[in-house]
């Protein structure tokens, strides 16, 4: 038996998990470590929120609190989407936990005392206004490269990383003031000592995957840098160090060292050491943006530590959204808590992991999701099993008939069922964990044309056992279903065995011992329903409503001259009102603007106003919006309202129908 360490990137504080975190990371990850303990494998596997840093600072100084109040709120949310997916962590905890803060000064300080980490003088741009050196998310400006805003670090318009005092017309997110550049000195690892290992670790790791292997080796080939380790924050992790009051340790130091915090704390409660799993076999499931911290920057500090690297870095590819790229700020996204209210996580679970090898970039579409769900998990696989357990209780009485004087085709079956085990525990145990899914889902479709050609039906009254044989067999695949999707569709998986009276799915090789003949089964209910063209269109309204919600949300403070000139504000009055099903904040409005007819507006007002409210009432359009569909309904135009009270804009009771504001 051998101990897996399996951690998974730890998810950064200031938002929930959306489902770009469920497939990059958490779900490959429980996959893995589900079949390693099914096999007899010790599994580690731990987690925690990432709670440092300045963007949480930022969020804190924006809502007037204090930055652990923001983190404490996300990690409750993270944890709650995290246990919602089943995701079987043994340990998550927080880079906040005095412990954590304990390992990560004396992981610095061991660097330290070794001359691994130096004083450097450095230039840093200060808020004369704050006093205070500004950390790079406190300073915003324009991009030198491309001209766009930026942020201190980085410019989401061209994707440069950029350095706070490289911004042009830079300016203090907190007060506004101009920064003005200081002297000042930060902590330095001196990580270009560690490139020629490095080099050796990726080139010659054959466990490593060509993506993460041509990452970091396209980065080594421009040559390592030294690397700032500290900034200048009250919110972080202290710098152990008498001479560095003020500072704290960079986020991308201590945040890594929450893969050992956290199985430091496993420890004490288990009793049993975390570092004989370390030392056995590591594995790292991130996300492919964060590929060259975990296969350089972690690498090298764990080295200069004097410990064993990470056998495996897995890194999943980027998923996008109806085939536009994920937008937290944008709200095109869609987010854990709200997908499991509507639907059971096993079906995300399996539609993440079918759509695309992890390797690749993938798309969530609602379409796509809906015909993956009822062609493939309703139609196949829980049409195979509704119908074998049906039958099974109607001719059998409920118990697993004899196999006797098999055919060429049920030995063909046979062997397809007894095979799968092995195939699919392959394909997991090298991390293709959708070919895995493929060859399971492969074997269901052959049960299903197998029991469709047996017809059972018709052979239990002309040739019983060719029924018996087709029914034994139908069982078998449907126990071996339970094994090989229990680590893909956890709560399914269990339901199948509690509908075959099986105790536990815990071993897999039980996988490949037939149930015998006289076994009782339960009674079965459907695994699997349909998802209407109805919900889906809903689901597809409401991404469209929330993203709509957002961009006005996100509006620009301040316009040109120009841009106000463009908008058309006229003059309406309601003329019909009614609600829109299916949604709670939307009505639609016929409103006459002093056209041929009236413009039909869908507004957001159905918490603020009946529609029997509205009718009659003036109100102030905005006539020259491009037309759009909000839950399926054609929108000509804008109500100005305000946005928190919904409280419309009335023009004056003299204002004429279709008269123009400006």
């Amino acid at each position: 038996m051998s101990k897996i360490f399996i951690s998974c990137a730890l998810p950064y504080a200031n938002g929930p998990c959306h489902l770009g975190h469920i497939r990059s990371t958490y779900l490959p990850a429980d996959i893995y470590a589900r079949y390693n303990r099914m096999i007899g494998n010790d599994v580690l596997m731990v987690c925690a929120t990432d709670e440092h840093g300045t963007p949480i600072a930022v969020k804190a100084d924006k809502e007037n609190k204090k930055p652990i109040e923001i983190s404490k709120r996300y990690h409750d949310m993270i944890v709650k989407d995290v246990e919602s997916m089943n995701i079987s962590l043994d340990n998550f905890t927080r880079t906040t936990d005095e412990a954590h803060y304990d390992i990560a000064k004396h992981f610095f300080k061991s660097l330290y005392d070794k001359d691994l980490i130096y004083r450097e003088d450095i230039q840093q741009l200060y808020c004369p206004n704050c006093n205070k050196f500004l950390p790079d998310r406190y300073v915003e400006g324009l991009c030198p490269v491309c001209g766009s805003e930026a942020r201190g670090d980085h410019c989401e318009k061209c994707g440069k990383a950029l350095d706070p005092t490289e911004l042009d017309e830079p300016h203090c997110i907190t007060c506004g003031t101009t920064p003005i550049i200081r002297d000042t000195f930060q902590y330095a690892f001196k990580l270009s000592e560690f490139e020629d290992d490095l080099k050796d670790y990726i080139a010659n790791n054959d466990n490593l995957p060509a993506n993460v292997k041509n990452y970091a080796t396209n980065w080594l080939e421009e040559g390592l840098n030294d690397w700032i380790l500290t900034r200048d924050m009250d919110w972080g992790i202290p710098v152990p160090l008498e001479e560095a009051k003020g500072k704290v340790l960079y986020v991308w130091i201590e945040a890594f060292l929450g893969y050992i915090s956290s199985a430091s704390q496993w420890s004490k409660v288990s009793g049993r050491k975390w570092e004989e799993y370390w030392n056995d076999y590591v594995v790292h499931f991130i996300g492919k943006d964060i590929i060259y911290h975990h296969s350089i920057f972690w690498p090298g500090l764990l080295k200069a530590y004097g410990c064993k690297l990470p056998d495996m870095i897995y890194a999943g590819e980027f998923l996008s959204l109806e085939g536009e790229k994920m937008s937290t700020s944008k709200n095109w996204v869609i987010w854990i808590a709200d997908f499991v209210k509507d639907y059971d996580p096993d079906l995300l679970r399996y539609y993440l992991t079918m759509n695309a090898p992890l390797n690749k970039d993938s798309d969530f579409s609602w379409d796509d999701f809906q015909r993956r769900n009822n062609d493939e998990l309703a139609d196949v696989i829980g049409n195979f099993l509704h119908r074998t357990f049906v039958f099974t209780k109607k001719s059998f009485d409920s118990k697993i008939p004899e196999y006797e004087n098999p055919s060429e085709e049920d030995e063909e079956f046979r062997k397809a069922i007894e095979n799968l085990p092995d195939i699919a525990g392959s394909h997991i145990a090298n991390y293709e964990f959708r070919e895995a899914l493929v060859e399971i889902f492969r074997v269901a479709k052959m049960g299903n044309k197998y029991f469709n050609d047996a017809e059972p039906w018709k052979a239990v009254k002309e040739d019983t056992q060719k029924a018996a044989n087709c029914l034994y067999l139908s069982n078998q695949l449907a126990k071996t279903l339970a094994y090989t999707l229990k680590p893909f569709l956890p709560t399914k998986a269990d339901r199948i065995a509690e509908i075959m009276n099986i105790d536990s799915l815990d071993h897999w090789e039980d996988a490949k011992v037939p149930l015998p003949a006289g076994h009782e089964i339960n009674k079965a209910k459907p695994l699997f329903k349909k998802i209407e063209d109805e919900e889906i269109e809903a689901q597809k309204a409401k991404l469209k409503e929330n993203l709509n919600e957002k961009e006005d949300d996100n509006m620009s403070d301040l316009i040109t001259i120009d841009q106000f000139d463009e908008v058309v504000i006229k003059i309406g009055q309601v003329k019909e009102a009614e609600k829109i099903e299916k949604s709670d904040k939307l009505l639609k409005l016929q409103v006459d603007i002093g056209e041929e007819k009236p413009r039909q507006i869908v507004a957001g007002l159905a918490k603020f106003y009946s529609p029997e409210e509205l009718v009659d009432r003036k109100v102030c359009v905005v006539a020259n919006l491009q037309p759009a569909k909000l839950f399926g309904t054609l929108s000509e135009g804008m109500i100005l309202a305000t946005g928190e009270s919904g409280a419309l804009l009335a023009p004056d009771v003299n204002a004429q129908i279709g008269e123009r504001i400006q």
